[in-house]
């Protein structure tokens, strides 16, 4: 187990919020010091009660403030001061408790994408992306919430017991035991509801984020869903789901529920206890009335706050779930990134040398090589589960081979830094991300100052112009949610319009002509032709159309380069590729 993750959830927390410490500080202060002015009202009535019945012999006449009725303004002015003092530091302590909580979680959730953004590809995709929404929004609001109003909550309680205690026990010693007495009960309680709350929080977190994850792969697949007429089917695998939830929030209930009513059962022996030796005190003269009156409302000011411990202990257990599983996060170990520069002079020569993958037990490829030559297009066909993809993944970093290396020109890109490498490469993946934007934030992306004539010039090349000035918007058109408002070849053209906007080093292309129509995809093929001009081109097909012009195309078996040779020379050996090849044009 990692270190950090057997640590307590509130000391891991802790840790995490050194940089705010000092806000942290200033937020307990400003609730100690509301919370002394929050207490002292209850004294003064005691106080004034003792001035309305003993008039020139009570304790402020004592002080030398003789009159009654200068007592009662001195009291009025003293409570005007208190009142503005303890709104002072409310105020004070709620601007810095929810401003620490609102940075805390701007933080935490920047901290947890940008973490993410370090980890490879599969890695993320086997987390389901719905499970990592919910840690990055709910998780993360939940930790705001405890920072906003728990952790004040927490210090409030222990202080006013402390204050009310300190009182007590200066008046009168016997009843400050009476009314204390509960106050351990109270706390064991608290910590024995806490300790079985804590593993039914966690639970209930996991089913919310498998209820997540379900609803996010439904929304995605809603066209197949009502395609299949599965609605039924799917509603029953959902329904299940919360029911997982709604269990396992419903056990957490169970527990947080019985704590307030055990809470006040305590609280109930504590106040009687006041309420009678007090009394009897008073009336067999060993306590003054004031006195008495100012008890009264501090035990009910001591004691009444922890029925509140019921919501605190709650709020904390999921807070420290959240916290956990946010922090478990960001200490998955992401892989060290090299420092090196590319290599100069940059010509784009690529070479693989014996490459080895396996995904656990399952090899994908075994002792792969091949070379890409400067400039060249290189092809890599071969059925499904040969290992195509993971070569590609490979050259990107997203990988790194189990044996054998990739060079880029002469440099074993393990030794690259995998920013510098990938700003090189322009990747066009089978099924194309498109950002929220318009199409010109889309084929510049990742561009701060885009260039709208190397955006057109693009688009051109791609065969995208025609169809996108034909848009409502031309250029400025919004392309919708992941590309809603596109259709799949039209998604396809901007990707690779996308690609050559960023004139990389090396154009690679996993099936990126897999959802364009024929006539399109011949046009294409013939503007990637123009655009592969002094550059290298690494090409992933499994419509050898797309391939026929490769000055080399390699053809993989189960991890292994069975062929290689041009589209003619393959031809000419009737092999493999040649049978595809007469499968694909009817020629069987």
């Amino acid at each position: 187990m990692n270190a950090s993750a057997a640590q307590h959830p509130l000391k891991r927390l802790y840790v995490y919020a050194a940089p705010h410490r000092a806000r942290a500080i200033r937020a307990s202060l400003y609730s100690t010091l509301n919370k002394f002015f929050d207490v002292l009202p209850e004294i003064l009535i005691g106080v004034a009660v003792d001035v309305v019945v003993n008039q020139r012999e009570s304790f402020l006449a004592r002080l030398g403030i003789v009159e009654p009725m200068t007592q009662l303004l001195w009291l009025t002015a003293l409570t005007i001061v208190i009142w503005a003092l303890e709104s002072l530091f409310e105020y004070l302590y709620a601007v810095n408790w929810r401003g620490l909580a609102q940075d805390l979680q701007h933080g935490l959730r920047q901290a947890a994408y940008e973490h993410l953004q370090q980890l490879p590809p599969d890695s993320i995709a086997r987390a389901r992306s719905g499970r990592l929404m919910a840690l990055m929004n709910e998780d993360i609001n939940q930790v705001e919430r405890f920072v906003n109003t728990g952790a004040n909550d927490l210090i409030q309680v222990f202080v006013s017991s402390l204050l009310v205690g300190a009182v007590f026990f200066v008046m009168t010693p016997t009843l400050a035991v009476l009314a204390i007495l509960p106050i351990p009960l109270i706390v064991i309680g608290a910590f024995w509801f806490q300790a079985r709350l804590g593993p039914r929080y966690a639970a209930a977190r996991e089913a919310a984020a498998t209820l997540s994850a379900r609803l996010d792969n439904n929304l995605r697949g809603m066209a197949t869903i009502q395609a299949y007429t599965a609605e039924d089917f799917e509603a029953g695998h959902l329904r299940a789901a919360s029911d997982g939830y709604r269990a396992s929030n419903a056990e957490a209930i169970r527990f947080a529920a019985a704590i307030t009513p055990v809470i006040r059962l305590a609280i109930l022996i504590g106040f009687v206890a006041t309420l009678l030796y007090g009394g009897w005190l008073t009336l067999q003269g060993q306590l003054g009335v004031g006195s008495y009156s100012a008890l009264v409302y501090l035990t009910q000011r001591l004691l009444w706050p922890m029925t509140r411990l019921a919501d605190m202990t709650d709020l904390y257990n999921r807070a420290m779930a959240s916290v956990n599983r946010v922090l478990d996060l960001l200490a998955t170990p992401a892989p060290v990134r090299a420092t090196g520069q590319l290599p100069a002079p940059e010509r784009g020569e690529l070479q693989f040398e014996a490459v080895e993958f396996a995904y656990g037990e399952r090899p994908a490829l075994a002792g792969v090589s091949f070379d890409v030559p400067a400039g060249a297009t290189v092809a890599l066909v071969g059925s499904t589960g040969s290992g195509k993809s993971t070569l590609l993944k490979l050259l990107l970093r997203f990988l790194d081979p189990q044996s054998g290396r990739i060079r880029l020109d002469g440099a074993d890109i393990h030794g690259i830094d995998p920013g510098q490498l990938r700003q090189r490469i322009a990747f066009v993946a089978q099924e194309p991300f498109l950002t929220d934007g318009t199409v010109a934030d889309n084929i510049a992306y990742g561009d701060g100052a885009p260039d709208p004539a190397r955006i057109e010039a693009a688009a051109r090349a791609a065969e995208a112009h025609d169809f996108i000035v034909a848009l409502p918007g031309s250029y400025g058109h919004a392309v919708g949610e992941a590309g809603s408002e596109l259709s799949g070849g039209q998604r396809q053209r901007i990707a690779l319009a996308r690609a050559l906007y960023r004139d990389p080093l090396i154009l690679v292309l996993d099936e990126a002509t897999s959802a364009i129509d024929n006539e399109t995809e011949a046009a294409i093929s013939h503007s990637l032709r123009s655009a592969a001009q002094g550059r290298s081109v690494l090409v992933v097909a499994h419509r050898l159309s797309t391939v026929r012009h490769a000055d080399c195309i390699h053809v993989l078996d189960h991890g292994r380069i069975i062929e290689s040779g041009s589209h003619d020379e393959l031809l000419a050996r009737d092999g493999q590729y040649a049978r595809l090849w007469r499968l694909q044009t009817g020629e069987i």
